[in-house]
């Protein structure tokens, strides 16, 4: 495949986004007006992506089957364009940045369990949906996780998970999609936040495709994260 340019990659990483926060197919007035640019600019982006197999555009017919009517064109991701994103974001970060972000997360879930949970998870929220980095982006969505579960109230409903993961992760790399299972699971708690419900569900499958391709590495460094997040959350 052809590099893609900056300005396509950061095109593509956008719309992956907006992708998964509606978590269906767009129109392309929707993703320009979320991008900041023309429709114009927008659609010829989009079927740039298309011929490059990083997108693919739906027609869907009119609600009404009265008259010939016109097909609406819809685009959505590829399976393609994940693994792309993910390849060019690399997993990997140098050891100074990822010390920096681990430092500032796990400072961030100690500071959400002494001044209440909510306000920090708005935060993560927001820095999950904006990251970059496979690797912090999937710190980004642990610590989301973990204050989640931790906002659950009593203890003794969120202990014996904890210290499950915290077990698996000593194990293989199985703790990885009961990450995924877990994230599903907590969006179905009626005392979760609902914006967090949402998040967690809209999240789960990109969340899944970034934890797969990240390298042994970073999920060496992963795994070493979520366990210090645990203790943090247990402390």
């Amino acid at each position: 495949m052809k590099r893609l340019t900056h300005r396509q990659q950061e095109f593509l990483g956008r719309f992956l986004d907006l992708y998964c926060e509606e978590h269906n197919a767009l129109h392309y007035a929707v993703v320009a007006k979320y991008l900041g640019v023309g429709n114009v600019s927008a659609y010829e982006m989009l079927r740039l992506l298309e011929q490059r197999g990083l997108v693919q555009a739906i027609y869907q017919l009119p609600a009404e089957p009265r008259g010939p009517g016109r097909a609406t064109v819809l685009f959505r991701p590829t399976p393609l364009a994940t693994q792309l994103l993910t390849q060019l974001a690399g997993g990997d970060v140098c050891p100074e940045d990822w010390e920096a972000a681990k430092k500032r997360i796990l400072r961030q879930i100690e500071t959400g369990k002494l001044e209440g949970y909510e306000p920090l998870l708005e935060r993560l929220l927001a820095q999950a949906m904006d990251q970059r980095s496979s690797l912090i982006y999937a710190a980004e969505m642990i610590a989301t996780l973990v204050l989640a579960l931790g906002s659950l109230g009593e203890r003794s409903q969120w202990l014996g998970i904890v210290r499950r993961l915290s077990s698996m992760v000593r194990l293989d790399d199985s703790w990885l999609n009961a990450l995924v299972g877990l994230s599903m699971g907590l969006s179905a708690v009626e005392t979760i936040n609902r914006r967090v419900s949402a998040f967690l569900i809209a999240q789960a499958e990109h969340f899944q495709s970034v934890i797969t391709g990240l390298s042994e590495e970073s999920r060496r460094q992963l795994a070493e994260f979520t366990q210090e997040a645990m203790q943090v959350l247990e402390g």
